[in-house]
C-alpha cells in the first residue's frame, strides 16, 4: 500500500520493450503517458477492456496520451493475446515495475462481488472465439496468479503523475470516457511544455 503513487509524485524513467520488439520510453517525452497495469495474457476481462481503447484509439491518441499496457506475462505467452493492439504492450513477468510503482496481487481482486458481473460478461465475450479456435484460451495456471489487481497512472512527460488509480477488482480500471476527461487540457500544456524543451 506505501508504495502507491499519488498525483505529483515522480516516476523514474524506464526504458522497456514492448512484444513486438519496439522501444519504449516512459515517460513519453512529448505526450502524456496512460501507463495500464493489466493482468495476465489471454485474462478475459483484460482483453474485452484493451478492445474499448483499440477502438477509441484514435480518439485517445487526439487527446495526446500514448498507451502503453503491462502484463505479468512472458511475451511469448503475450503475443498471440494482444497481436493487432494498435499500442504499446510490454511483458513484466517478474512483476518489477508492478512493484515499483505499488501494483498489488488479492483475492479480492476475484472475490469483491462488483467483480462477478465484468467476469461472466467478459468470459461471454470471449467464448464463441475460444471454442472456434480463433482465440487461444488464457492459461490454467498464468504465471504471477491469477489475482493481480489493475491499475492506471496518467504520467506528464516530465515524470509527474497527474492521476493514478488502483482498482481494488478486476474491472476497476479507468474507461476511455474518465482517461479522455482527465486529459482534457492537459495535453495542451504538454504540447507546449516539449515545445518549450525543444
Amino acid at each position: 500500500m506505501s508504495k502507491r503513487l499519488r498525483p505529483g509524485a515522480v516516476v523514474a524513467g524506464y526504458d522497456l520493450v514492448s512484444v513486438t520488439g519496439a522501444p519504449v520510453r516512459v515517460p513519453d517525452p512529448a505526450r502524456l503517458t496512460h501507463l495500464q497495469f493489466r493482468r495476465f495474457a489471454g485474462c478475459p476481462v483484460c482483453n474485452l477492456h484493451l478492445r474499448s481503447f483499440a477502438r477509441r484509439h484514435d480518439e485517445v491518441a487526439a487527446a495526446g496520451v500514448r498507451e502503453v499496457v503491462l502484463f505479468h506475462s512472458p511475451a511469448d505467452e503475450l503475443r498471440e493475446h494482444v497481436a493487432g493492439l494498435p499500442f504499446a504492450v510490454v511483458a513484466d513477468p517478474d512483476r518489477r515495475l508492478y512493484g515499483e510503482l505499488g501494483v498489488e496481487s488479492s483475492p479480492r481482486a476475484l472475490l469483491d462481488p462488483r467483480a462477478f458481473w465484468p467476469i461472466l460478461r467478459a468470459i461471454a465475450a470471449s467464448l464463441p472465439a475460444v471454442l472456434a479456435g480463433r482465440q487461444r484460451a488464457p492459461s490454467l495456471d498464468p504465471r504471477g496468479g491469477r489475482l493481480g489487481l489493475p491499475a492506471d497512472l496518467l504520467i506528464a512527460s516530465d515524470g509527474r503523475v497527474l492521476a493514478a488509480k488502483y482498482g481494488e477488482y478486476v474491472d476497476d480500471q479507468w474507461s476511455v470516457d474518465e482517461l479522455v476527461t482527465l486529459t482534457a487540457g492537459r495535453a495542451r500544456g504538454q504540447r507546449g511544455a516539449a515545445k518549450q524543451r525543444a
